[in-house]
């Protein structure tokens, strides 16, 4: 329950002051408070204490990337749409083929009495590991349209198939 209080201040004007039955706890006044006042004060304290953490200057993101396996080869193809080759970089690293870089794309639009701009900015880093015997010297990447199409040669691995032979038992 709240509490009022009449005293004297400054001088003898009478001021009002609310007090709480409960005044050491956090966000004083819950108990007959306006819960949707108690709510909008809790959200402008988490934006206030997370506020700094919402928007970081690079976003990291993965692009759609897909390995298939046929004829010999590790083919990878990753989905880089607006983002020029100088921006990627492709390596070898221990037993893993590295594709990295950044995209950063920016629009702008003027129309009747308006200027739009759009800016999408972040880093990507994709890690695959090779299988093994892959022949790191021989990789070839190529970029044609939006499209990183990396090429593996692996040596063909025939699995080892031996017959056995089926005797007849004598129980």
């Amino acid at each position: 329950m709240t509490e009022t209080k009449l005293f004297k201040e400054n001088g003898g004007a009478i001021a009002r002051r609310h007090e709480t039955c409960f005044p050491n706890v956090p966000f004083g006044g819950l108990l007959g408070a306006n819960p949707f006042g108690v709510m909008k004060r809790f959200t402008e304290e988490m934006d206030r204490v997370f506020g700094n953490f919402a928007a970081p200057e690079y976003e990291l993101w993965a692009p759609p990337i897909e390995v298939i396996q046929k004829e010999g080869h590790v083919l990878i193809t990753v989905e880089l749409a607006g983002i020029p080759k100088e921006e990627v970089k492709v390596e070898v690293v221990d037993e893993a083929l590295v594709i990295e870089g950044e995209r950063k794309l920016e629009k702008e639009k003027k129309e009747e009495g308006f200027l739009r701009t759009e800016r999408v900015y972040g880093k990507f880093y994709r890690s695959i590991p090779l299988p093994k015997g892959a022949k790191t010297e021989a990789i070839k990447a190529e970029m044609t349209n939006g499209i990183l199409e990396v090429t593996i040669p692996v040596p063909e691995l025939k699995p080892a198939l031996r017959s056995i032979p089926i005797k007849t038992g004598t129980k």
